[in-house]
């Protein structure tokens, strides 16, 4: 007679071995699935540096390849700029309309903290790209970049950002004239501004950013060089409503038929104190710099204008484009947005600097915008008239510039940065 106890040890040894060989498969299951993910969200590491500048020979203008050539992290953000997007694993398909969202930063983290935490919450953002271009390179805020999951992202560093050269231009050489009357005393090296005053390699570098990310996004990347529809644009200190998205997308189908001769549709108003006027219509106004959005028709035709932009004395790219290259168009530069703000500018600062260990301009480390209920849904009716705002307040054709964009140095280097990738193609209608 077969022990019973017997019986019982088999059948729990038996029962074991199952529950061993269904822990391992599950194990090795989840450590499979889990390998894209750590793929997707690696980590930028410096491995490869040593085969980079042959790879980046052929790839890259030889002239702008001089400024950087001994450079080591120059050319580690070369290579960083060619990875995929991350969360492809998640994400791994955009949607047909979607509109290409870019956020350029420098090191104000505490804001792109809120920034990020905003968009988050953004209405069909996982729909889209989200493309952060770095003026140079922050490990704070990378890491702060690297952690988001709610759409793809893609990292660009501007590889000639003053930030990261150090005793080369586009950062301080020693021998750059410092102040006013030193080219005429020394033989040191630079050009003056139209005031009598120097560069300052943190002051350009908002201008130099700006141009190197537009050639770049537009022309550059293999996730947008093919792209014809608008691309959204918004900064560090940028807060964006859940129905941000939404309205840009609403607004950019609606722009043809409303206003054919607007070149934009703006998130903001051109004011930023302003929400809006909260009535019931669609305003053409002069364009904003809070959540501006255009396609590559229209970047086509500020492109034709690189000489303009790169000549003209102001470190400053928006107030450029207001006093410089908008008016040479030969037409009102108009941008269509709804009565109702959908991105807020709250920055204190000024420029785009951090102010070190004091940390950034935020009221007790908190911003407190307050977000209504219409602000969570599109807001933008698509039977509202469109009424124009002309002759507003602002800079225009004819100001001179606040300075600071003398050196020729800067000037021929931005002139190199809208040679890049430069290549025939025909544009779309704005």
């Amino acid at each position: 007679m077969a022990n019973p106890w017997k019986k019982q040890r088999l059948k729990d040894t038996a029962l074991c071995r199952v529950g061993i060989l269904f822990a391992v498969t599950v194990s090795i299951v989840l450590m499979l699935v889990s390998v894209p993910r750590t793929a997707s969200n690696r980590r930028f590491s410096d491995s490869g540096l040593d085969s980079l500048d042959k790879d980046l020979e052929g790839n890259l203008n030889a002239s702008l390849l001089r400024v950087a050539r001994e450079n080591r992290m120059s050319l580690r953000l070369h290579k960083r700029n060619l990875l995929p997007p991350r969360n492809l694993d998640l994400y791994p398909n955009l949607a047909k309309d979607h509109v290409v969202i870019v956020l350029y930063v420098h090191n104000r983290a505490q804001y792109l903290r809120v920034t990020v935490d905003s968009l988050s919450k953004v209405k069909g953002i996982s729909e889209t790209l989200l493309i952060v271009s770095h003026d140079g390179y922050f490990d704070e805020m990378n890491k702060i970049v690297e952690s988001i999951e709610f759409c793809q992202v893609k990292q660009i560093f501007s590889p000639y950002s003053p930030h990261i050269f150090q005793g080369s231009f586009p950062g301080v050489t020693p021998n750059d004239c410092k102040n006013k009357g030193d080219e005429a005393k020394t033989r040191c090296e630079g050009n003056p501004d139209q005031y009598g005053n120097h560069r300052s390699p943190k002051i350009v570098s908002l201008k130099h950013h700006w141009w190197w990310m537009m050639n770049t996004v537009w022309d550059g990347l293999v996730e947008t060089k093919d792209h014809e529809g608008h691309i959204l644009f918004i900064e560090e200190d940028h807060f964006l409503f859940p129905n941000a998205y939404r309205n840009i997308q609403t607004l950019t189908r609606l722009k043809p038929a409303k206003c054919p001769d607007c070149f934009a549709a703006n998130l903001a108003p051109s004011d930023v104190k302003s929400r809006g006027e909260g009535l019931e219509f669609l305003v053409a106004e002069r364009m904003g710099n809070v959540g501006y959005s255009f396609n590559r028709s229209v970047w086509e035709n500020i492109h034709q204008k690189a000489r303009e932009f790169c000549f003209f004395d102001d470190y400053n790219w928006d107030i450029t484009m207001w006093a410089t290259v908008f008016p040479s168009f030969g037409s009102p530069v108009y941008t269509l947005r709804g009565p109702r703000t959908s991105a807020v500018h709250f920055g204190k600062c000024g420029l785009h600097q951090g102010r070190g260990e004091e940390g950034d301009c935020i009221d007790n480390g908190v911003v407190n915008i307050e977000v209504k209920e219409t602000d969570k849904v599109v807001n933008i009716k698509e039977e509202w008239g469109v009424r124009v705002f002309k002759h507003q307040a602002g800079y225009k054709a004819g100001f001179k510039g606040w300075g600071g964009w003398g050196d020729k140095r800067d000037q021929r280097l931005c002139l190199d940065f809208g040679t890049m990738y430069r290549s025939t193609r025909s544009g779309s209608s704005p």
